[in-house]
């Protein structure tokens, strides 16, 4: 029996073996505060490549420094990390899974203490932050205000994008997805709550979208044709005169235009207390909406916990792949689980396990 969920997708030169993904997660793991990948990293993206996931997505990764969530963050910006990052790909790769990376640049929500601090909101430059910077002046809840980026400062985040995709391809990585979601810089410029320019960055829709569009297209151009872009977008502010899924349907189709071939749907991330109606699949029908109006392929994301509920999205055509976090993390064979319960035989399921198989 096949399921929809295990069926390889080609994405330009890339075939992955089922649509059942990992999320990039941050671990806010590198005490060194220099953004080079660990032997935490291998070890915990690791699991969910033998753990029989399609692609493993490591976490937001800065495109230069100042551009991480927390100090603590794994970066791409130079030669050292790109070359601490491919053992890691190495070993996604002997296990069959595709290796992703997601580049980032937080912006405005950039210096940050990680989550399980005792102290919350910006990192002051005394204990190892930075000043932020956003296309606008406008800060996050509780976080310091930030520096608006002058125009020539975006196009130098852009190129920024653009080396740290190309090292991302050096240190053999099958693909790379842009944050342009949950209130990090290109989801910034994509809303009108953080986005109050006035020049060819602000303003419209297709002026907010400047900023994206022109990364996509520096990416593309450093990376090849062959190679595969995904966009995460926050699909909705989820408050009135944010950032609506019309919006993004629209940004989302000019993405594709530009080179972007899947768009990763998620939702929220610029407002600190949105009334978000959080539940299972909550984030899914977005996912359906983009990929029926956009014309583009989606990736579905938001408490899939189950391997009935991640096969009824891409079986009933509401997402082309779906992107699992929180079941990966109490699971990291949540793949070969998911794959047992649905009654799919695979020929990659690692036998030195073969003695705790799951059966339906």
């Amino acid at each position: 029996m096949t399921h929809a969920l295990f069926d390889p997708i080609t994405i330009r030169d890339l075939t992955v073996r089922n649509r059942l993904w990992v999320s990039p997660m941050c671990q806010y793991s590198v005490e060194q505060q220099d953004g080079v990948p660990t032997q935490w990293h291998l070890v915990h993206l690791g699991g969910f490549a033998k753990g029989g996931a399609g692609a493993v997505v490591v976490e937001a990764a800065g495109v230069v420094p100042e551009g991480r969530i927390s100090p603590q963050d794994v970066g791409l910006w130079n030669d050292e990390q790109r070359d601490a990052f491919r053992p890691i790909v190495d070993f996604l790769h002997t296990q069959g899974a595709a290796a992703g990376i997601q580049l980032a640049h937080a912006g405005r929500k950039a210096s940050t203490y990680r989550p399980w601090s005792e102290t919350s909101g910006s990192v002051p430059e005394s204990e190892g932050g930075w000043a932020t910077v956003a296309p606008s002046a406008v800060a996050f809840d509780g976080y310091a205000e930030p520096r608006e980026l002058e125009a020539e400062d975006i196009r130098v985040v852009a190129l920024a994008f653009a080396a740290a995709a190309r090292r991302a391809v050096e240190a053999g990585f099958d693909l790379v997805e842009l944050h342009a979601a949950h209130g990090y810089l290109l989801h910034q410029f994509l809303s009108p709550l953080s986005n109050r320019r006035t020049d060819t960055y602000g303003g419209s829709l297709e002026n907010r979208a400047r900023a994206l569009l022109e990364t996509i297209d520096a990416v593309r151009a450093e990376v090849g044709e062959g190679f595969p872009v995904v966009v995460r977008f926050s699909a909705t502010d989820w408050v009135d005169g944010g950032l609506t899924v019309e919006d993004t349907v629209q940004v989302a189709r000019w993405a594709a235009e530009h080179g972007a071939d899947l768009a990763d749907v998620s939702t929220g991330g610029n407002v600190a207390k949105a009334p978000i109606p959080v539940g299972p699949g909550y984030q899914v029908p977005f996912a359906e909406r983009v990929k029926r109006d956009a014309g583009i392929g989606t990736i579905a994301v938001g408490m899939i916990s189950t391997a009935f509920q991640a096969e009824q999205v891409v079986a009933t055509g509401q997402a082309d792949v779906v992107m699992v976090g929180r079941e990966f993390l109490r699971d990291p064979a949540f793949a070969l689980r998911a794959a047992a319960e649905l009654g799919v035989t695979l020929d990659y399921e690692p036998q030195q396990y073969h003695r705790a198989r799951v059966t339906a």
